[in-house]
């Protein structure tokens, strides 16, 4: 069973995912801060990441970085942002995102991006 690292602060919209990727038989972990998605990548060791592009102590980007810089992991990475910020998506895709969706979104669209990331894996 994958495990799937959610950093998301929208306590709605991480609900919504929970939900639905758990229904697909995936084993999920949660983090409403950038913080605590450190602790759990480090802790947890999930098979991929997904976070907001804007999180409370440690930005998405900063968890880009983090993975690929400071654990030098190729954990997947998706990333959730607002349609308005192109600028911030192509620098998290730079410094090694793996893909990205824009709000607002349906989880359905999330759910078949890991999955093509996890076949595209094996």
């Amino acid at each position: 069973m994958k495990k799937i690292l959610i950093c998301e602060d929208e306590e709605i919209l991480l609900t919504a995912l929970k939900f639905r990727l758990q229904k697909q038989g995936y084993e999920l972990t949660l983090a409403d801060d950038g913080e605590k998605a450190q602790k759990l990548i480090k802790d947890e060791k999930p098979d991929l990441v997904v976070t907001d592009i804007d999180m409370p102590k440690v930005s998405g980007i900063e968890l880009v970085d983090f993975l690929r810089q400071d654990m030098k992991k190729a954990t997947p990475i998706v990333l959730i942002a607002p349609m308005e910020n192109d600028d911030l998506i192509m620098e998290a895709m730079k410094k090694g995102a793996t893909d990205f969706v824009t709000k607002p979104f349906k989880p359905v669209e999330l759910v078949l991006r890991i999955r093509a990331i996890f076949q595209n894996e094996g």
